[in-house]
């Protein structure tokens, strides 16, 4: 019999409380209340999200961000900032450790090459880029980063199918290359890019068959709206956490 994982698509959502949504779903699923999850969104303004434990004036422009309107949050995984939009895809799958393996990096390639299976099902040759990256021709499509908590795995990532990649470049500090030399779009690939709602049925048939599973339609359980509610009002919301570094 196959295994059903749940399939949350919650919409547009505000930068505080998209990313409590994860936290919020990992701690669930690591409590055995909730099954494996498979969850998009994508959010309601141009946002930097900031690794856990960045320095915020090494990372990011944060006068370029406020001339702007990007908001700025400190997410629950670590790694580098990474710059959002509404025009760009995000999802969040929680599930058990030993269903993607234990070795840290190389837990990546279950879900990224799902992905990366899913972008060339547009005519694109799209393949994972270890750790953690999906590239079109060299240059990088998504990205994702993990999270471990007792035996369960948050892997979140991004689809860039249209980004203001000017202003990605602004607002980031990063090292060469710049975004402008090294991320692109599907809709600087396309005369004709897939809409959203494509590129999230590609993604759930080709995870589908990662992992041998299927998907019910469901939403966040009680408990775990509540845990949103409470983690935007003490972390994600306040400008004590987003800028403590």
């Amino acid at each position: 019999m196959t295994a059903t994982w749940r399939l949350v698509d919650s919409g547009q959502l505000p930068t505080a409380e998209s990313t409590a949504v994860d936290e919020a779903m990992l701690e669930s699923h690591a409590d055995g209340a909730v099954p494996n999850t498979l969850h998009f969104y994508t959010r309601s303004q141009p946002t930097v999200s900031l690794g856990r434990f960045q320095m915020v004036t090494e990372a990011v422009d944060v006068e370029e961000c406020s001339r702007r309107g990007v908001a700025l949050v400190r997410r629950c995984s670590g790694g580098r900032s990474i710059f959002t939009d509404p025009g760009q895809l995000i999802y969040a799958t929680v599930l058990t450790v030993s269903e993607i393996g234990g070795d840290a990096k190389a837990s990546f390639a279950p879900i990224c090459s799902a992905v990366a299976r899913a972008v060339s099902s547009f005519g694109l040759d799209a393949r994972h880029s270890p750790i953690n990256d999906v590239e079109v021709a060299g240059r990088k499509i998504s990205g994702s980063a993990q999270l471990r908590r007792r035996g369960s795995v948050l892997q979140h990532g991004t689809v860039l199918i249209d980004a203001d990649i000017d202003a990605m470049e602004a607002v980031l500090k990063q090292s060469s290359p710049r975004p402008t030399e090294r991320v692109t779009t599907l809709s600087r690939l396309m005369p004709v890019p897939p809409g959203m709602a494509e590129v999230r049925a590609a993604i759930v048939e080709e995870m589908g068959q990662s992992f041998g599973v299927g998907f019910e339609k469901g939403s966040l359980t009680d408990t775990e709206r509540a845990r949103v509610s409470e983690l935007v009002r003490t972390r994600y919301g306040r400008e004590e956490w987003n800028m403590r570094l």
